[in-house]
């Protein structure tokens, strides 16, 4: 399925798969690391040939006729538009010997993409496609290779692949280990035609291929807000970018009533291009450009180089400066927390760093937050949480939380009370004339602002009804307040970037939501908070929008609705559409990196890619469609991959079918973020909290889940295990999968760096009989409201209620609450090993710095 959906990705190959890696996945200090912060790196570039030589016993999809084959080339990182062969037509061994030239950059991962098609009158036929890791080839040397695209009929593709340095100056460039910033060119200017000319309908198309801008038409009285004859491109200047104007004119050649569209017809006039590279840098300079015979087009231009070092996006792995901030506060208020609630004296140095983490689960997880959070607050240990993190309903839960910046000095009544009311009110007003007459206001207004606006908008404003009964203005970047003192834990949101029609199962990359910060430290990429949604390319900040309110953030951190039907399909049935896997494209390796280049860890395999046929592909993109995630601009866009990118620890580069592994498919060349619920991928944030830079000694999650009490530990530990993660072994029972208790502690009692996870499911277990721990339950009314199922088709905490009766309400808290009471123990004794672990940690490397 996964490999299908990849095919289907519009307009690409299918890129090589990678290397197999030198060291073992499984231990983590034996994976490489990368720079905590960007770097300056020099890097040569090579002049790359590759000749198109021949192809042999190819067979086309017409049964009637021999194919009629041309080749493809794609190396997105060197050229921003394809290059194609001649069709040879009518032939099975059709032979181009045509050569094509690029100049490459040595800080880059560049992936050759070489696709065989038979031309069609409709919709060329792609046959197969060669995805082929240019840095495989020696300078100096020409490199033939036959790939073999179907070994059974004996069908091959003959290239020649011939790289040597250029004697063009090595350039600077600024990388994080994952990403590379080119320099980026801004030109802007402003156009004119003669006099002349200006007497018809003339048309004028500028474009610069590769560009953020694509195309304008500047004398368009259609081109939206900008003036009247102006415009703006930005471009990476190692691409040799070139200003295309392309001038048109639109006649009226007949009178139709009935098709006003077709009284009109576009007649080219001529088209011309200009260099950008050749305009002087910080000065206006004017051009007349011959578009034809008779025209020309007078423009004042003016080039801006963008300096690759003073960047709007924060490329590094480190923590945020208002996180660190927050770090030297929180630490202080820790120590005394834990003088307070265990009787313990530390420093602030010493003391651990506790994360809590609550699942997904609708309203359900929601409320069932409030009374975790309630029992920690009880037990004193509130102040002691360092991080406070949470996926889909647990995000509705600490949003409304932190609009109060003193929420956790307080008692947590006050905001269950709050919860309570909007849980136990009806939701017919958020359907009401009046509050959808609302609704279409405030989406038609971020449609006016840019934004790409979508089901999950409209679904964020139906929860700020559900959570608030009104408007709720809140932004995200408000909760800086919050934090500002260290007052509270810090929140950390959780959501996750997708593909349209790849399952979250199989790919979805985890991306954070702080008061400070919004990003990806897979790429080590990240934006303040109040840029997100604004335009981004080549990390510089090309159209700043305001922040959106925190509703339409909690409408795509809790997007219970954005699954594609295939997610909906399997969930419910526990298959998925399987049967489209006899369709799917076939995938083969076509050469063994370790038999060829053992020494090379970052090297990609080569692949080859079998279509699986218009059959596979229509019903594949309306299964897999995803058409409710929240689209947003891509702020990685324009950003390369490293050279060496596949040896970083956050990648999956080494696993045969990941989409790590297709580096011109990730997100950073990509022009759109698909942002939904992180459940969709984990129900729970483990991923966002483990990072080795937060360095988290105790993990207290509470999984809120429909069923399942252990999955999120089970996929954690998967996701761990495959980027060298510390995390402890996951051992449960046959018994305690079908009767789980209130808490499970995992550990690794001989290795330190491994966290303390303390697992608590939503369970009824020892609640049911008593009011309290130790206390039993008496009176029949105590009994009585003890005595409820969590589970089951007649429970009221299915996931997709959002109505509790008062009394339903009250037991969800109460049972989170006691079931954190009822471990007391258990957690202080889990924070006492980590306080032990951190001080020993403390003394045995002061210890070696003495000696």
């Amino acid at each position: 399925m996964f490999r299908a959906a990849l095919a289907n990705l519009p307009g690409r190959a299918l890129p090589a798969l990678a290397a197999t890696v030198l060291w073992k996945k499984d231990k983590e200090k034996d994976r490489p690391k990368t720079s905590r912060s960007w770097r300056k790196e020099v890097h040569p570039y090579y002049n790359l040939s590759v000749t198109v030589v021949r192809a042999r016993n190819i067979h086309g999809v017409d049964l009637l006729s021999e194919a009629d084959c041309y080749v493809q080339l794609r190396l997105p990182t060197a050229s921003p538009v394809p290059y194609k062969t001649k069709v040879i037509y009518n032939s099975t061994d059709p032979e181009w010997n045509e050569t094509f030239h690029y100049r490459i950059h040595g800080a880059v991962k560049n992936i050759l993409e070489l696709t065989l098609y038979d031309r069609d009158l409709m919709l060329d036929d792609k046959l197969s496609s060669v995805v082929f890791d240019v840095g495989s080839i020696r300078p100096g040397k020409s490199t033939r290779r036959v790939f073999k695209l179907n070994p059974k009929d004996k069908e091959v593709l003959e290239v020649e692949f011939h790289v040597e340095e250029s004697k063009d100056p090595p350039s600077e460039i600024i990388t994080n280990g994952v990403l590379v910033v080119h320099p980026c060119v801004c030109i802007e200017g402003r156009i004119k035609l003669d006099e002349n000319q200006e007497n018809g309908n003339h048309l004028l198309k500028m474009s610069v291929p590769g560009s953020y801008e694509k195309q304008i038409c500047p004398l368009s009285k259609q081109s939206q807000t900008e003036e009247l004859g102006k415009f703006v491109f930005h471009a990476d200047k190692e691409m040799s970018p070139q200003l295309d104007v392309c001038l048109l004119k639109t006649l009226r050649v007949a009178q139709n009533d009935l098709a006003p569209e077709l009284d009109k017809q576009t007649i080219f006039l001529g088209k011309g291009s200009v260099p950008l590279s050749l305009l002087p840098k910080g000065q206006g300079i004017d051009i007349d450009l011959p578009l034809s015979k008779n025209y020309k087009v007078n423009m004042n231009m003016t080039r801006k180089d963008e300096s690759a070092q003073k960047l709007d996006i924060r490329l590094g792995f480190d923590l945020s400066d208002g996180e660190k901030d927050f770090l030297k506060k929180r630490k202080e208020r820790i120590a005394q927390s834990l003088k307070d609630a265990l009787d313990l004296k530390t420093t602030p140095d010493e003391v651990p760093v506790v994360a809590v983490l609550g699942s997904g689960g609708g309203a359900r997880a929601m409320t069932s937050f409030y009374g975790s959070l309630q029992g920690l607050q009880d037990l004193k240990l509130l102040d002691s949480i360092t991080y406070l993190s949470g996926v889909s309903g647990s995000t509705w839960c600490m949003s409304t939380l932190y609009e109060d910046p003193e929420w956790s000095s307080k008692g947590l009544k006050e905001a269950i009370s709050r919860a309570q009311k909007s849980v136990t009110s009806s939701k017919s007003g958020a359907f009401s004339a009046e509050r959808l007459k609302y609704c279409s206001q405030e989406l038609m207004a971020m449609e006016r602002d840019g934004y790409k606006v979508n089901f999950s908008d409209l679904w964020g404003l139906v929860l700020e009804y559900f959570l608030h009964q009104k408007e709720n203005p809140a932004k995200l970047s408000d909760q800086q307040i919050s934090v500002c003192k260290g007052q509270n834990p810090y929140p950390i949101y959780a959501g996750v970037n997708v593909r349209v029609n790849i399952s979250g199962g199989d790919f979805a990359e985890w991306c954070e939501f702080t008061p400070h910060e919004v990003g990806f430290r897979k790429y080590g990429a990240f934006i303040r908070t109040e840029d997100f949604g604004s335009e981004f390319f080549m990390g510089h900040l090309i159209r700043r929008r305001k922040e959106p309110k925190i509703c339409f953030l909690q409408g795509m951190w809790g997007s219970a609705f954005a699954a594609n039907l295939d997610e909906i399909w399997a969930r419910a049935s526990g298959t998925g559409i399987r049967w489209l896997n006899s369709l799917t494209d076939v995938i083969r390796v076509l050469d063994d990196c370790r038999k060829l280049h053992f020494r090379d860890p970052s090297r990609l395999q080569t692949r080859l890619v079998m279509p699986g046929g218009i059959v596979s592909n229509i019903f594949q993109d309306f299964f897999k469609s995803r058409f409710t995630a929240g689209e947003l601009y891509n702020f990685t866009r324009g950003l390369y991959l490293y050279k060496d990118y596949v040896g970083v620890r956050e990648f999956v580069a080494w696993k045969g079918n990941h989409l790590d592994a297709f580096p011109n498919l990730l997100t950073p060349m990509e022009e759109n973020l698909y942002l939904v619920d992180g459940g969709f991928s984990i129900n729970s944030p483990f991923p966002l909290v483990l990072q080795s830079e937060r360095d988290v000694d105790v993990i207290l999650s509470f999984n809120y889940s429909w069923q399942a009490p252990f999955e999120v530990l089970e996929l954690t530990s998967r996701y761990c295990k495959e980027r060298g993660i510390p995390f402890p072994s996951i051992t449960v029972t046959e018994a305690d999968e079908k009767q789980p208790k209130e808490c499970y502690v995992f550990m690794d009692a001989d290795n330190p760096r491994v966290p303390i996870v303390l697992h608590f499911p939503l369970v009824n277990d020892s609640f049911h009989a008593h009011k309290a721990p130790g206390v039993s339950r008496e009176t029949d009314e105590e009994k009585a409201f003890g005595d409820f199922l969590l589970h089951g088709k007649d429970s009221p905490f299915r996931t997709k209620n959002f109505t509790y009766e008062s009394n339903d309400f009250t037991r969800l808290v109460e049972v989170n609450r006691y079931n954190v009471l009822n471990n007391e123990e258990m957690i202080k004794s889990a924070l006492k090993m980590a306080l032990d672990r951190r001080k020993h940690k403390r003394t045995h490397r002061g210890s070696k710095i003495r000696k």
